[in-house]
């Protein structure tokens, strides 16, 4: 053979004249003769084998040259042929390499049939995938549509595409780099196959998962040619360059990076790859189209498939950290979070590794307040992977767990998401205690502590030994052993020399099976108990018995010096080399004592700082729990969500506190969010409802257990809600329900012993039940009332009012309010008097005799206190007038009761059976009346068309219950009335009635008995007020703001004058009092009971009181108002202009908190432009500093847009003359520097222009900035603004002047019955109606 094939750049290059035996297609077939060519082609393949491609190369290059004109089973069988002869070529191959005659020409062929094969196969594969990816986007058919028999056949390419690979790995798989010369692989025939796979990868659907298998091939290609084919640098540069303009190839090409560095052991790819990354600079970065999500998502995957081996080359992607991308910035956490997971983690890190840990986790601290919320939120999510891991070192935990509680306040709902899931985490994964309580970790702290420092002083008293060094004491030791070696050498006395042979003749003998160390060993021995002659002697025959040691070999010529640096070298070794004689000198007694006392000290310094870290821990857990409880009604279904689960997690690892935010986040169960309630009803099935157990009965107490504690000392309000998610379970299909029911009743009838206050939960937990499945208290009522309502109902009253309850819930459905009150009796007496109501057939006549026989009874214990003998002493006189208080308390208190209920009664059960009665009549008549004239059927029609029939009756009814209750309730005959003097007494007269439960009683009855009637009302509803201002009870006044909220409902038309009196209770110095105001009046305001005005700016201060509850009570408020069209929009300017008045005194921070607040509610453009308007409207009439201080603050909370802005200009007039005050230039600095953000050329320069007005009236004056020159350049724009101040007809622009109020005449309390009507209000104090109040039906309010 004579020629050369070279793979060409372009394919058209091969039909050029080439070099010197290069070779040149000869022969194009047309594309109608290519059939019988590749006939020919396969009948030669069939018999010459795979080096038929030389011969042949010209049909394949014609297929290929034509590949748009042929059709596609022509190119289908080519395919097909080279895909024979590549696999021909992989059989044949092998052999010829071991065999020894394998000559040069057969060599030349070989590699020339393997590059003509290899580029042909390349290539038209190049072009099966052009065409079928084309095909796939031309297609595309609709539904219905038919696909064409190309289009089917090219859909088949998916799985033969696998195959071209496999036969091109098992090609380059042999060592065919021999078959070049000095086995230089052409740099052009490796582009070939690397083009090939690229271009494969460009598929869109190369990463999906039905790519896999050729996914997988590609890889394995790419790997064989970076190895064996120096394809390093290129695919380091491709990949860089792929990932930037297809998103979705990092994932593809993280797993090749993985499969090239591991399986390959090419790990300098890795390096490459990195540094490439590296060195893109911010510009590229941040540039469109740059690839940065593609780089940042290679990172991240690549970091958690082979993050040791990226840890050399962290510094080069660090240095992103730094940079404008914040993408970037995540990424580069994510690998720092999956190295400190994989790698840096464990006891087992080297001095270097912990290092590394370090400083990567003070990165990843740093990047926790990064500027952009997505990096925050990220480096969060990778500190619970670490604590989910355990990698987190323990010295970390205390200040991570400090930022984590921080991030809750985060302004981005992921991060504040995402902290709160890493705390979940610590708790979860806590090294410290299973159960944390800072409360009950004070105490073993303390203990601990005093046991410390009573130890630090034990040992400060002991007499500190002095720690001398063996150089030190050598050098006390060494004039006398001087001495003592001078006369052992220099002695004639043989006496001395017979008396140190006797004493060495023992050591001798023992030294006889000693080694050159032991020996020395005994040398240090002697010198440290001062016996020197012995340790000459011993040094003068150690020198004898081991003449080869190192130790002693100075001792050849035995002179004093070289005796003395023998000891010296022996005695001071420790301090200097430690050599192991040395170490086994024996401590002395002292020495241990002292080392056992140090580790003591040591051991209990550890536990002291354990349970210090776990304090620590403690509390930041309860912090954290006290912020998240808050984040349960926030707006944000995934923030409520996220808070519902860590609740649920707090709970299950028995954290203090944790019921806290189970109770907080019951009321959830009747969200509107579908979301919200769910989660909730999740949670407590998964807390309470879903109980761990061997058995059944145990799973049972275990639920019971569990309800119970939540039941105990729980409002009213979590009772109810509780309700909700006992029904459910008792309606779903469980198996534990009837061992639940039983183990509720062994409670309650004390067959098992426990509590009060259990028992009262499990008859409350029986009602809930009831309300499901009414047989389970039907069938035991006997038994209920025997236990709870029998000879012992006086010791339990509170457990017969439960009970009386648990049989309510069999009869009715009806939640009734509880007030507040100390006692048991009144609230088993509501129940009872109730239950009375719903079930007896003449409860009137009922309650009657009950209230005579309870007024004879008190009536009786009078006169037996009038009996007492006059020697009786203070103290019994006292106790007896608190009996007979106590008994009028209980008396009036049913009086109360039982008006309240007989009103009740007649409202609802009298008037159901009058309809009940008129619809028997009814239908009674047009039974007995027949057919009727055409004229008066269409009447009776058209009357029942407009609904008149059935509203004139229902009128009627109405009117009578009404006469009913004005007339007969309150006569003379009924006994009802006979309390009503002596209640209006006891409220007249606090000064003579101070009893706290005599007075509650009174109150609470005769806001019942105003219930009766408009009169009863109206000449009470003075008394009323006086009582909710002066009295000294806080309860008494909690319980008239809830009376007076129920009257207004009733009779709003006679309370409507009075509503600054209950608002006015909003400032109340009692929480409690203030919380009860608020929660009445929102439900007044948010049912349309009373009219929004300015003086809800009483409740926007709560939105700062002390009190957290009533802080989010009144927050609640205004979320639920804003629901309500443009409600909060019309109240701001009042709000402002109250809570802005010199006389309210109210500090500046507490103001802006207020503002922030409300302003926050502002979200529509129209609002803002309008409210910009009426704020600087208020400029004009405010007096003072302080007040324009406020309303330019105001404006600086505002969302501004554009047209705010022209707003803003125009009233210009309004506020230019305050710029001088810091106060009002600075929050309009600031709007606009919110306006210049983000805003086009053209506003922003109208923004900096106006900037500069602002700041020259500010810095010069209005007087010396406002000059003819400025007015003739803006010749319009002092036009608009006047027209638009004096064109608006709105009079709410204008604050009207405020009047002067009258002073209220001072009344006192009097404890004289002449003086006793002084402590009613006066007439001048009685507000006058200035606003009737409709009632209103819904579509009317709706319509209007």
């Amino acid at each position: 053979m004579s020629w050369d094939f070279f793979v060409p750049v372009y394919v058209g290059d091969l039909v050029k004249i080439g070099g010197i035996n290069q070779y040149v297609v000869q022969d194009v077939v047309p594309p109608k003769q290519l059939p019988a060519h590749l006939s020919k082609f396969k009948a030669s393949l069939r018999s010459k084998g795979p080096m038929c491609i030389l011969e042949h190369f010209d049909t394949g290059y014609s297929v290929l040259q034509h590949s748009n004109a042929v059709e596609l089973s022509v190119k289908e069988d080519a395919l097909e042929l080279l895909q024979q002869v590549v696999n021909g070529l992989a059989v044949s191959l092998p052999p010829l390499f071991i065999s020894t005659s394998f000559t040069a020409s057969e060599r030349k062929e070989s590699l020339n049939a393997v590059k003509m094969a290899v580029f042909l196969l390349c290539k038209l594969t190049e072009s099966f995938e052009s065409d079928s990816y084309r095909q796939s986007i031309v297609m595309a058919p609709g539904k219905g549509g038919k696909k064409s028999k190309a289009g089917e056949r090219l859909l088949q390419w998916d799985s033969e595409r696998e195959q071209v690979l496999q036969a091109l790995i098992q090609l380059l798989q042999l060592d065919i780099c021999s078959l070049w010369s000095l086995s230089l692989v052409e740099e052009e025939f490796i582009s070939c196959v690397s083009c090939c796979c690229y271009k494969l990868l460009e598929n869109p659907t190369i990463s999906h998962v039905k790519s896999k298998p050729t996914r997988d091939c590609i890889i394995h290609l790419l790997g064989l040619l970076i190895k064996k084919y120096n394809h390093l640098l290129g695919a380091s540069v491709k990949v860089i360059q792929l990932l930037q303009h297809f998103e979705q190839l990092s994932s593809v090409f993280a797993q090749g990076v993985y499969v090239w560095s591991s399986e390959y052991g090419v790990r300098a790819i890795i390096g490459e790859v990195l540094r490439e990354i590296g060195q893109k600079s911010n510009e590229e970065l941040t540039r469109e189209g740059s690839g940065v999500k593609a780089f940042a998502s290679f990172l991240t995957e690549l970091g958690a498939l082979v993050p040791e081996l990226m840890i050399p080359y962290i510094s080069v992607l660090i240095t992103h950290l730094e940079g404008e991308s914040h993408t970037m910035r995540v990424a580069v956490c994510e690998v720092l979070g999956e190295i400190l997971v994989k790698v840096l983690c464990g006891d087992g890190l080297d001095e270097s590794g912990k290092a590394d840990r370090d400083r990567y986790f003070d990165t990843l601290q740093e990047h926790l307040h990064d500027t952009h919320s997505h990096v925050r939120a990220r480096v969060l999510q990778v500190y619970t992977r670490i604590v989910n891991s355990k990698a987190l070192p323990l010295c970390k935990y205390s200040e991570v767990m400090e930022l984590a509680v921080g991030r809750l306040m985060d302004k981005s709902i992921n991060a504040v998401k995402s902290a709160i899931q890493l705390l979940a985490a610590f708790i979860a994964h806590n090294p410290y205690s299973c159960k944390l309580s800072s409360e009950d970790l004070k105490k073993p702290l303390e203990k601990e502590m005093a046991k410390l420092k009573e130890m630090k002083e034990k040992l400060e008293e002991k007499a500190p030994e002095a720690v001398i060094k063996a150089s030190e004491l050598w050098a006390a030791m060494e004039p006398e052993l001087l001495v003592t070696v001078e006369a052992e050498l220099d002695s004639d006395s043989a006496i001395e020399k017979e008396q140190s042979e006797d004493e060495e003749e023992e050591d001798v003998e023992q030294e006889e099976d000693d080694d050159d160390m032991a020996t020395a060993v005994r040398i240090a021995q002697c010198l440290r108990v001062n016996k020197y002659r012995n340790a000459v002697q011993l040094c003068l025959r150690a020198h004898r018995h081991y003449p080869e040691s190192d130790t002693f070999a100075a001792l050849s010529t035995p002179t004093a010096d070289n005796l003395m640096k023998t000891m010296a070298l022996i005695f001071k070794g420790s301090d200097e080399d430690s050599p192991e004689f040395s170490q086994n000198v024996p401590p002395t007694p002292q020495k241990e004592e002292a080392e056992k006392d140090n580790g003591e000290l040591k051991k209990q310094e550890m536990l002291v700082q354990y349970l210090q870290d776990t304090e620590t821990f403690a509390l930041q857990v309860e912090r954290a729990i006290s912020v998240i409880n808050a984040m349960l009604y926030w707006k944000t279904t995934s923030v409520v969500q996220e808070a519902v689960q860590f609740c649920v997690t707090v709970c299950e690892f028995s954290v203090a506190n944790s019921v806290s935010g189970v109770r907080k986040m019951l009321p959830l169960v009747w969200s509107t969010d579908t979301a919200i309630k769910d989660a909730v009803v999740q949670a407590y099935r998964r807390l309470y409802l879903n109980p761990q157990g061997d058995t059944v009965r145990m799973k049972a107490q275990t639920l019971v257990d569990s309800l119970s504690e939540l039941i105990v000392d729980a409002s009213l309000g979590t009772i109810q809600c509780l309700e909700e998610i006992v029904q459910e379970f008792f309606g779903s299909t469980s198996n534990l329900q009837s061992t639940v029911v039983q183990v509720l009743w062994e409670r309650f009838t004390g067959k098992r012993e426990t509590s009060v206050l259990h028992k009262r939960a499990a008859v409350l937990l029986l009602g809930m039940a009831a309300r499901a499945e009414r047989e389970v208290v039907l069938s035991n009522l006997d038994t209920l009332c025997s236990v709870a309502l029998g000879e012992k109902v006086t010791e339990d009253f509170l457990l017969a009012r439960d009970a009386v309850i648990t049989i309510c819930s069999i009869t009715d459905h009806v939640r009734v309010k509880r007030l507040k009150t100390a006692v048991a009796f009144p609230s088993f007496m509501e129940q009872a008097v109730r239950l009375i109501y719903f079930l007896a057939e003449s409860p009137d006549q009922l309650c009657s005799m009950l209230l005579q026989r309870s007024a004879r009874l008190l009536l009786d214990q009078i006169a037996e206190a009038g009996e007492i003998n006059n020697d009786v002493s203070q103290v019994q006189e006292g106790s007896q007038e608190n009996v007979s208080c106590t008994c009028l308390a209980q008396l009036l208190a049913l009086c109360g009761c039982v008006a309240f209920w007989q009103v009740s009664h007649l409202e609802r059960s009298v008037s159901a059976e009058l309809r009940r009665r008129r619809g028997e009549t009814e239908e009674q008549e047009e039974k007995e009346k027949g057919p009727v004239g055409k004229h008066t059927a269409n009447e009776s029609t058209m009357e029942e068309e407009l609904g008149l029939m059935g509203a004139s009756a229902e009128d009627t009814e109405a009117e009578l219950i009404r006469k009913i209750c004005e007339t007969e309730l309150l006569a003379e005959e009924n006994l009802l009335s006979a309390f009503l003097p002596l209640l209006v007494k006891v409220c007249s007269s606090p000064g003579r009635y101070s009893h706290p439960q005599l007075t509650t009683a009174a109150c609470l009855a005769l806001s019942q008995y105003m219930m009766i009637s408009p009169a009863v009302c109206e000449e009470n509803i003075r008394l009323m007020f006086t009582v909710l201002e002066r009295s000294t009870f806080p309860v008494v006044r909690a319980n008239a703001i809830i009376a007076l909220g129920d009257l207004t409902v009733r009779f709003p038309n006679l309370l409507e004058p009075w509503t600054q009196n209950l608002y006015a209770r909003l400032s109340d110095e009692v929480p409690s009092v203030r919380q009860t105001a608020v929660t009445v009046l929102t439900q007044l305001v948010l049912k349309d009971v009373l009219k929004v005005k300015g003086q809800v700016s009483e409740v926007a201060v709560l939105l700062i009181d002390p009190e957290p509850h009533i802080t989010s009570l009144a927050l609640n408020f205004f979320n639920e108002l804003a629901t309500k069209d443009n409600a909060i929009y019309n109240l701001l300017p009042d709000i402002i202009s109250r809570l802005s008045d010199p006389e309210r005194g109210m500090s500046s921070e507490d103001f802006n908190t207020i503002m922030k607040q409300l302003f926050s509610y502002i979200t529509k453009e129209r609002q803002t432009e309008s409210l910009v308007e009426k704020l600087c409207q208020r400029f004009r009439t405010a007096k003072t500093e302080r007040q324009w201080c406020d309303l330019a603050m105001s404006l600086s909370l505002l969302s501004m847009c554009e047209r705010g802005f022209k707003r803003l200009q125009e009233c210009w007039e309004c506020y230019s003359d305050k710029l001088t005050e810091p106060g009002v230039y600075q929050p309009l600095l600031s709007i606009m520097a919110k306006l210049r953000r983000g805003s086009k050329l053209q506003f922003k320069a109208q923004v900096d222009e106006f900037e500069k007005r602002l700041t020259a009236v500010h810095t010069r004056g209005l007087e010396n900035v406002e000059s003819p020159e400025m007015d003739e350049e803006n010749p319009n724009e002092g036009g608009q603004s006047k027209a638009s101040v004096s064109g608006r007809g709105d009079d709410s622009f204008v604050t009207p002047q405020r009047t002067r109020k009258s002073k209220k005449p001072v009344i006192n309390f009097s404890s004289d019955e002449e003086d006793e009507e002084d402590a009613v209000m006066a007439e001048s104090e009685t507000p006058k109606v200035t606003t009737p109040i409709s009632r209103a039906s819904r579509r009317t309010r709706l319509r209007n």
